[in-house]
C-alpha cells in the first residue's frame, strides 16, 4: 500500500485493528488440559504462543529442514478459528468431533475475511497449509501441536487424560504418528515420560 492511498490506507487500518480485537476472544477459549503447574486450565491463545515457542526451540532437531519464520507463524495462526469454533477435546469420539471441520472452515472465512485482503489470504494460506499437512511446516507445527499438550499433560500428573478416561495406547496413537517423524528425539523423551507414568500407576496402559 502506498503513501498515495490514504483512503485505502486507513481502510486497511481499520480492518486490521478489528481482526486484533477480534483475536483477543481466543484468550477466552478453554482448553481440557491444565498448566504444567496444576494451578488452573490452559487457553488456546496460551497453547498458540507456546507453539510459537515451541516452533522456534525445537527446529534444530527436527529431521526436515524447516522455514522458522513460517513455523511459527503458522503456530501463531493454526488455533484462532476455535474463536468461532471452540476448542474440540482432542480425544473427543462425539458428533461435536465430527462436525469440527465444517465449523472450523467456517470460522477461518469469518475471521481471515475480517483482515484486509492481502493479509488474510496469507493467514488463510498458512491454516490451509496447516490442515493438509502436506509441508515441512505444517509436519513440524503438527507434530509440536501435538506434542505441546502431552508434555503439559505429563508434568501435571495427567488430570485431565484421567478425567476423561484416557489410556498410554491412545496418547500413544493419537500423537506418536506426527511426532516421531518428525521429531525423534523429543518423542523417545517424551516416549519415556510416559512410560514412567504408566509405571507409578498414574496413566493406564489400555
Amino acid at each position: 500500500m502506498s503513501a498515495a492511498d490514504p483512503d485505502q490506507r486507513r481502510a486497511g487500518t481499520e480492518a486490521a485493528l478489528q481482526f486484533f480485537m477480534e483475536a483477543d476472544r481466543l484468550k477466552g477459549v478453554e482448553r481440557r488440559n491444565w498448566l504444567a503447574d496444576g494451578s488452573r486450565r490452559e487457553n488456546t491463545a496460551e497453547h498458540s504462543w507456546h507453539l510459537g515457542i515451541a516452533a522456534m526451540i525445537f527446529a534444530g532437531y527436527a529431521s526436515e529442514p524447516v522455514d522458522v519464520g513460517r513455523a511459527v507463524c503458522m503456530a501463531l495462526v493454526h488455533d484462532i478459528v476455535e474463536i468461532d469454533a471452540g476448542d474440540t477435546f482432542a480425544y473427543d469420539t462425539s458428533e461435536l468431533n465430527e462436525t469440527k471441520q465444517a465449523r472450523e472452515e467456517a470460522a477461518a472465512e469469518r475471521l481471515f475475511g475480517l483482515l484486509p485482503a492481502a493479509t488474510g489470504q496469507f493467514f488463510r494460506a498458512l491454516w490451509d497449509e496447516y490442515e493438509a499437512g502436506d509441508t515441512a511446516e505444517a509436519r513440524y507445527v503438527m507434530a509440536v501441536d501435538r506434542v505441546a499438550p502431552m508434555l503439559l499433560n505429563m508434568a501435571e500428573g495427567g488430570s485431565a487424560w484421567n478425567e476423561y478416561g484416557i489410556t498410554r495406547a491412545r496418547v500413544m496413537a493419537r500423537n506418536g504418528v506426527h511426532i516421531e517423524p518428525a521429531l525423534p528425539e523429543l518423542w523417545a523423551l517424551a516416549q519415556a515420560q510416559l512410560d514412567a507414568m504408566t509405571a507409578a500407576g498414574t496413566l493406564p496402559a489400555e
